[in-house]
């Protein structure tokens, strides 16, 4: 395998890491973690393969867990001498830090192949597939592992996971933090005096102890490049000590009219979101907005990602949402309640204050180049915003075709000035916009909207002038909540200052229209875009865009641009605008509620759905609530819905969660939203009723919402609802252990293997195993019922001892229920992926057969990991809704087996 990529990233006058190497054991395969204190701390997952290490950065470091899955971002190959390398990497190259060897062993397939040859070729084949089973050998970890493939960190995300074996455990390995080589840690292995390569030459340096004349001087760069690589340590020299501020007010820029070309400046895209400042230490965190308000409920997920990162730090930067293109959507972040309404992103532009440092008198491509050392990478949500040393002009006209609002021109030397409005941050918009106070509205006659137009104004020396009214860019949705917010600002007088000003020009002094209108406290402010401004000071043509709560109404005086020669001189170009945007990753299924509002209203598919009582407690041992119930379904609803669609739904309802009283219903006449479809049938006594049928998500969470929290679909779908689409077999334990039940469904997979059926297991969530054969609606229920009892009696001769096929439950005698009844029409059993009204919040899930041996639990897969479970490893049965099987071939093949 090529080593070019790592070779390429390194320089080996000025670092000791092996070039080569190759394994001189023609049996055995070896693995090696190395732990790495870099600009993160994480250890390198290596696995020989084909003379190489093929290797992964654990951020976390590995676990003997099951239930925690680790990310692992696959890396370049490395040869196969590192796997002795400890010692120090240079700061300032590639990888520069700490590295200690933190277990090694050997390692082979889980799969029974001979020879080293083709075990490689094996594992080589399962990398490219996407999924690596071993078992390793090692001082620390023994046992099984899988590294999975996954789609939602990147094309080079993948995940490291502890198979349950007798090696599994629930403490954190991690903490046997000494080499297995030298014996010593990380912070032992630094006050060593180790030999360190500078300019060529191998001088011997204890890194405790290194002066800043060992050190390279940290000049200003050439602007064509951005800084790459940097001495932290150096440049925090040069701050002054601090504690972190309480709080800060950003450095703003100033408007100008047209880009330009500099090479002492640098150019970056100006994003259209909420200016946000994070306060990072010691794992408490403040995110605020430009003006001092808190960010920490509205923005929760990046709340949340912040106190998981180990930094101490203050943050400057702007939180948005993108759209597919990648591009900033500021009426979907101004409408944000949920991740439902899109991932939230918190691009960081600016570092403040590090590690007990004020860095706001660092220039700005000294501050920017630590942060790109500190800033975590974990998780995509926190971006470092990219830095374009280019020409500003042909950046800007990117920015134009791509859609973006502008671009923002910084001085690569600027110092930070908190609270000032600045002339060394410039930013120049593609299209014209304007925050502007909302003074008052006007209401027609005729209309049936909640207003016609707003009013609008801004202050000049103090004091509130008119500037134009908007009467479009609003839904009637948009409409009710600002009418909710303008009723307690309602007064008698206008808000203007409405006196001509006889000194100045008529069009600082516009008046509003004499319309009627509801006058209001100057207290909101929403952005406007606009064609021009009149003489009069008017916007033309303007259209509302949103709220803008994060802005103080004081504050919002008109932007007039500046001439750009009156800023600064032009002095030539730079180097050509590299790409501006990173489109946002597909987009998994996100959680539909917030975590604060007890009442919330969602639309979905069109529908729009009122959630109510959200903090009800409906799982008390969990303390899972009706919030938790509905965001499962949110997230589940693509795995779950072709088992629910166009099929019959009887509804079993827990209004006071899983102690409480509960209900089945089955008919919905008169009782449900004229969206929700329906199933006629008749009751013994000829009264009409009606079924709910499974349609889609907003069916879904409205069947949630009446206190389901099991969905219990019908076998067969209304286009054929006397023909069963799949066979079950219900394994209903009494007395037996669950090992037992387990031992009884390997016998009825024993049984359909010898007569070539396909089935597919799940948990029931509560006690048992379903056992699903696909019939492809080919066949009555009677058929189907028969084919069951066909099986369940070949099984009940293999454990006569404790399974029966009695249905009265007094005459089972305390034995297994080997159910076939459940085939038959209207009955209903918990569909795969549904919650289960029992302690743990369990799931009824789909399993591989290889899953179902001894030690399987129930409690294995609940509202907690069940969707990390899915996004690993897919839907296991969607085989279940396939063509079917040939039920007159496999009874003449049992009879022909078993008689």
């Amino acid at each position: 395998m090529s080593l070019k990529k790592y070779e390429s990233k390194r320089d080996f006058n000025k670092t000791k890491e092996p070039k080569s190497g190759t394994s001189k054991d023609s049996e055995k395969l070896i693995f090696v973690i190395q732990k790495h204190a870099a600009s993160h701390l994480h250890y390198d997952f290596r696995l020989e393969m084909e003379g190489v290490l093929k290797s992964w950065a654990v951020p976390k470091g590995p676990s003997t867990d099951p239930k925690i899955k680790r990310l692992a971002m696959m890396v370049e190959d490395h040869p196969y001498d590192y796997r002795e390398f400890e010692g120090s990497i240079p700061k300032g190259e590639y990888g520069g830090g700490t590295v200690i060897v933190w277990d090694e062993g050997t390692y082979e397939t889980i799969e029974p192949i001979k020879g080293k040859k083709a075990q490689q070729k094996y594992l080589l084949e399962e990398l490219n597939k996407g999924s690596v089973k071993i078992k390793l050998h090692g001082q620390k970890l023994q046992g099984e592992y899988a590294l999975v493939k996954t789609h939602g960190m990147g094309k080079n995300g993948w995940l490291l996971i502890k198979h349950k074996d007798d090696f599994a455990s629930i403490k954190d390995i991690t903490k046997l933090d000494k080499s297995v080589r030298s014996g010593k840690t990380i912070a032992e292995m630094e006050k060593i005096a180790d030999a360190v390569w500078q300019d060529g030459m191998e001088e011997t340096v204890a890194t405790k102890k290194s002066s800043s004349k060992n050190k390279k001087e940290v000049v200003a760069p050439k602007l064509k490049s951005p800084i790459t690589k940097v001495d932290v340590d150096s440049l925090l020299k040069q701050a002054s000590k601090s504690s972190i501020p309480k709080s800060i007010k950003p450095m703003l820029a100033t408007l100008v009219d047209e880009p330009f070309d500099d090479e002492n400046w640098q150019y970056e895209v100006k994003w259209d979101g909420y200016r946000a400042m994070a306060f990072v230490n010691k794992g408490e965190v403040e995110l605020n907005s430009r003006n001092n308000k808190s960010f920490n409920e509205k923005f929760y997920p990046i709340y949340e990602l912040l106190q998981s990162c180990k930094i101490n730090a203050v943050l400057d930067g702007e939180i948005l949402v993108l759209n597919d293109k990648g591009i900033s959507n500021f009426g979907a972040l101004q409408n944000w309640r949920s991740e439902a309404d899109g991932e939230l992103i918190f691009y960081v532009f600016d570092l403040l204050w590090y590690d007990g440092k004020n860095l706001m008198d660092l220039p700005l491509y000294q501050r920017q180049a630590i942060l790109k050392e500190i800033l975590p990478v974990d998780d995509d949500r926190i971006r470092m915003s990219k830095v374009f040393n280019t020409s500003g002009i042909d950046f800007f006209d990117a920015a134009s075709r791509m859609g973006l609002e502008g671009i923002m021109a910084k001085k690569t030397d600027s110092l930070y000035h908190p609270d000032k409005r600045s002339k060394e941050w410039l930013k120049i918009k593609v299209h014209k916009r304007q925050e502007v106070v909302i003074a008052g509205f006007t209401k027609n006659e005729a209309t049936a909207k909640q207003f016609s137009s707003l009013l609008l104004g801004v202050y000049e020396k103090g004091r509130l002038q008119y500037v134009g009214k908007v009467g479009t860019g609003f839904s009637e949705k948009v409409q009710k909540e600002m009418m909710d917010l303008f009723k307690p600002l309602i007064v008698a007088e206008t808000p203007f200052d409405s006196l001509p000003d006889v000194n100045k020009p008529s069009r600082f002094r516009p008046k509003p229209p004499n319309a009627k209108a509801t006058w209001l406290k100057p207290k909101l402010v929403c952005e406007v875009a606009f064609t021009e401004i009149t003489d009069d000071g008017v916007f033309r043509h303007p259209s509302f865009q949103g709220m803008r709560e994060d802005k103080n109404a004081k504050n919002v005086v008109r932007e007039v641009e500046l001439p750009i020669e009156s800023v600064k001189e032009n002095e030539g170009k730079v180097e050509k605008h590299a790409e501006a945007i990173k489109p946002p990753k597909k987009k998994e299924p996100k959680t539909l509620l917030n975590p604060k509002d007890e009442t919330q209203i969602r639309k979905i598919n069109g529908r729009e759905l009122k959630f109510t009582n959200l903090s009800k407690v409906y799982w008390p041992e969990n303390k899972v609530t009706k919030r938790d119930m509905f965001n499962y379904y949110h997230q589940v609803a693509d795995y779950i819905l072709p088992y629910l669609k166009d099929r019959p739904q009887s509804l079993n309802r827990f209004p006071s969660g899983i102690n409480g009283k509960s209900f089945y219903q089955k008919d919905i006449k008169g009782k449900a939203p004229d969206w929700v479809k329906r199933f006629a049938y008749q009751t013994g006594d000829g009264e009409a009723k009606e079924y709910a049928v499974g349609d889609d998500e907003a069916t879904l969470l409205w069947i949630a919402s009446l206190g389901c929290i099991e969905i219990n679909p019908w076998f067969s779908r209304v286009q054929s609802p006397d023909n069963p689409d799949y066979c079950v077999i219900d394994l209903d334990p009494d007395k037996q252990t669950f090992d037992q039940v387990i031992e009884a469904a390997l016998a009825v997979k024993k049984v359909l293997d010898a007569i070539d059926v396909p089935s597919f297991p799940k948990t029931s969530g509560s006690t048992g195993i379903h056992i699903y054969i696909p019939l492809g609606a080919k066949y009555t229920y009677d058929q189907s019922q028969m084919f069951a009892k066909i099986i369940v009696t070949l099984v009940q001769k293999q454990i006569p001892e404790f399974t029966s096929l009695e249905r009265m439950i007094a005459n089972r005698k305390g034995k297994m229920y080997l159910d076939f009844m459940q085939n038959r029409p209207g009955a209903t059993i918990a569909g795969p992926y549904s919650l289960r009204p029992k302690v743990g919040a369990t799931v009824s899930m789909p399993l591989n057969w290889d899953e179902v041996k001894p030690g399987l639990k129930m409690q294995d897969f609940n509202i907690f990991n069940a969707i990390s479970r899915l996004k690993e490893k897919g839907d296991l049965f969607k085989g279940v809704l396939g063509k079917g099987i040939d039920l007159k071939k496999a009874i003449e093949k049992a009879k022909s087996i078993f008689g």
